[in-house]
Protein backbone atom coordinates (compact mmCIF):
# COMPACT_ATOMS: atom_id res chain seq x y z
CA UNK A 1 0.00 0.00 0.00
CA UNK A 2 1.52 3.32 -1.03
CA UNK A 3 1.58 6.43 1.15
CA UNK A 4 -0.95 8.05 -1.18
CA UNK A 5 -3.46 5.30 -0.37
CA UNK A 6 -3.18 5.89 3.39
CA UNK A 7 -5.46 8.63 4.67
CA UNK A 8 -4.46 10.48 7.82
CA UNK A 9 -6.73 10.06 10.87
CA UNK A 10 -9.71 12.41 10.56
CA UNK A 11 -9.11 12.73 6.83
CA UNK A 12 -11.19 11.17 4.10
CA UNK A 13 -9.89 11.00 0.58
CA UNK A 14 -11.73 10.19 -2.59
CA UNK A 15 -10.61 11.80 -5.82
CA UNK A 16 -10.01 15.42 -4.94
CA UNK A 17 -12.22 15.33 -1.84
CA UNK A 18 -10.75 15.98 1.57
CA UNK A 19 -12.23 16.37 5.04
CA UNK A 20 -9.96 17.10 7.97
CA UNK A 21 -10.41 18.39 11.50
CA UNK A 22 -7.91 21.21 12.04
CA UNK A 23 -8.83 22.41 15.53
CA UNK A 24 -11.54 21.91 18.14
CA UNK A 25 -11.91 24.63 20.75
CA UNK A 26 -14.22 26.22 23.29
CA UNK A 27 -15.19 29.52 21.67
CA UNK A 28 -17.31 30.87 24.52
CA UNK A 29 -18.77 29.64 27.81
CA UNK A 30 -20.84 31.21 30.54
CA UNK A 31 -22.48 30.01 33.70
CA UNK A 32 -24.83 32.04 35.87
CA UNK A 33 -26.50 31.26 39.18
CA UNK A 34 -28.59 34.41 39.59
CA UNK A 35 -30.40 33.26 42.73
CA UNK A 36 -27.50 31.82 44.72
CA UNK A 37 -27.11 31.06 47.53
CA UNK A 38 -30.85 30.86 48.25
CA UNK A 39 -31.47 28.44 45.37
CA UNK A 40 -29.42 25.78 47.17
CA UNK A 41 -31.94 25.64 50.03
CA UNK A 42 -34.74 24.32 47.78
CA UNK A 43 -35.50 20.70 46.91
CA UNK A 44 -33.82 19.87 43.61
CA UNK A 45 -36.54 19.03 41.08
CA UNK A 46 -35.82 21.42 38.21
CA UNK A 47 -37.48 21.98 34.89
CA UNK A 48 -34.66 21.82 32.34
CA UNK A 49 -34.77 23.56 28.97
CA UNK A 50 -32.06 22.75 26.41
CA UNK A 51 -31.61 24.77 23.23
CA UNK A 52 -29.27 23.76 20.42
CA UNK A 53 -28.09 25.92 17.56
CA UNK A 54 -25.49 25.40 14.88
CA UNK A 55 -23.84 27.71 12.43
CA UNK A 56 -20.98 27.49 10.00
CA UNK A 57 -19.00 29.96 7.98
CA UNK A 58 -16.18 29.92 5.52
CA UNK A 59 -12.98 31.42 6.95
CA UNK A 60 -10.60 30.76 4.07
CA UNK A 61 -10.44 28.77 0.88
CA UNK A 62 -11.61 25.24 1.80
CA UNK A 63 -11.51 26.14 5.53
CA UNK A 64 -14.70 26.39 7.57
CA UNK A 65 -15.61 27.11 11.17
CA UNK A 66 -18.56 25.20 12.63
CA UNK A 67 -20.07 26.23 15.98
CA UNK A 68 -22.51 24.32 18.18
CA UNK A 69 -24.23 26.45 20.82
CA UNK A 70 -25.86 24.68 23.75
CA UNK A 71 -27.94 26.69 26.21
CA UNK A 72 -29.27 24.94 29.32
CA UNK A 73 -31.67 26.67 31.69
CA UNK A 74 -32.70 25.01 34.96
CA UNK A 75 -35.65 26.45 36.89
CA UNK A 76 -37.29 25.59 40.17
CA UNK A 77 -40.87 26.68 39.50
CA UNK A 78 -40.33 30.22 38.15
CA UNK A 79 -36.94 30.78 39.80
CA UNK A 80 -33.85 30.32 37.64
CA UNK A 81 -31.39 27.97 39.30
CA UNK A 82 -28.75 28.28 36.59
CA UNK A 83 -28.15 29.29 33.01
CA UNK A 84 -25.29 27.63 31.16
CA UNK A 85 -24.24 28.43 27.60
CA UNK A 86 -21.40 26.84 25.67
CA UNK A 87 -20.19 27.58 22.16
CA UNK A 88 -18.06 24.67 20.99
CA UNK A 89 -16.27 25.31 17.72
CA UNK A 90 -14.08 23.58 15.23
CA UNK A 91 -12.06 24.45 12.17
CA UNK A 92 -12.41 22.00 9.30
CA UNK A 93 -10.72 21.69 5.93
CA UNK A 94 -13.23 20.58 3.31
CA UNK A 95 -12.07 20.35 -0.30
CA UNK A 96 -13.73 18.98 -3.39
CA UNK A 97 -17.22 19.02 -1.86
CA UNK A 98 -19.84 21.53 -2.94
CA UNK A 99 -23.53 22.28 -2.86
CA UNK A 100 -25.87 20.17 -0.77
CA UNK A 101 -23.15 17.73 0.24
CA UNK A 102 -21.03 20.58 1.69
CA UNK A 103 -24.11 21.96 3.48
CA UNK A 104 -24.80 18.51 4.93
CA UNK A 105 -21.22 18.24 6.22
CA UNK A 106 -21.38 21.69 7.82
CA UNK A 107 -24.95 21.30 9.09
CA UNK A 108 -24.81 17.72 10.33
CA UNK A 109 -21.45 16.00 10.35
CA UNK A 110 -19.30 18.79 11.84
CA UNK A 111 -21.77 19.52 14.69
CA UNK A 112 -21.87 15.76 15.38
CA UNK A 113 -18.09 15.86 15.92
CA UNK A 114 -18.31 18.93 18.18
CA UNK A 115 -21.27 17.96 20.36
CA UNK A 116 -19.45 15.55 22.73
CA UNK A 117 -17.03 18.36 23.62
CA UNK A 118 -19.92 20.77 24.25
CA UNK A 119 -21.68 18.10 26.32
CA UNK A 120 -18.58 17.69 28.49
CA UNK A 121 -18.16 21.45 28.93
CA UNK A 122 -21.80 21.84 30.05
CA UNK A 123 -21.46 18.96 32.49
CA UNK A 124 -18.30 20.41 34.03
CA UNK A 125 -19.67 23.95 34.33
CA UNK A 126 -22.88 22.76 35.98
CA UNK A 127 -20.97 20.58 38.46
CA UNK A 128 -18.56 23.41 39.28
CA UNK A 129 -21.60 25.61 39.87
CA UNK A 130 -22.59 23.31 42.73
CA UNK A 131 -25.43 21.49 40.99
CA UNK A 132 -25.92 17.79 40.16
CA UNK A 133 -24.17 16.74 36.98
CA UNK A 134 -26.04 17.59 33.77
CA UNK A 135 -25.69 14.85 31.16
CA UNK A 136 -27.12 15.88 27.83
CA UNK A 137 -28.59 13.13 25.68
CA UNK A 138 -26.85 12.35 22.38
CA UNK A 139 -28.13 14.32 19.39
CA UNK A 140 -28.38 13.14 15.79
CA UNK A 141 -27.38 16.31 13.94
CA UNK A 142 -27.66 14.59 10.55
CA UNK A 143 -31.36 13.91 11.25
CA UNK A 144 -31.88 17.47 12.54
CA UNK A 145 -30.24 18.87 9.41
CA UNK A 146 -32.42 16.66 7.17
CA UNK A 147 -35.53 17.78 9.07
CA UNK A 148 -34.52 21.44 8.72
CA UNK A 149 -33.92 21.04 4.97
CA UNK A 150 -37.30 19.33 4.53
CA UNK A 151 -39.03 22.20 6.38
CA UNK A 152 -37.20 24.77 4.22
CA UNK A 153 -38.22 22.97 1.03
CA UNK A 154 -41.83 22.74 2.20
CA UNK A 155 -41.87 26.48 2.98
CA UNK A 156 -40.38 27.26 -0.43
CA UNK A 157 -43.03 25.13 -2.14
CA UNK A 158 -45.80 26.78 -0.16
CA UNK A 159 -44.38 30.21 -1.02
CA UNK A 160 -44.27 29.33 -4.72
CA UNK A 161 -47.92 28.24 -4.76
CA UNK A 162 -49.25 31.45 -3.15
Amino acid sequence: MSEEDQAQPGQQQGGDQQFQVQKIYLKDASFETPNAPGIFTHDWDPKINVELNTRAERVDEAVYESVVTVTVTAKLEETTAYLCEVQQAGVFTIQGVEGERLNALLGGYCPQILFPYAREAVSELVAKGGFPQMLLAPVNFDALYAQQRAQQQQQQQQGATH
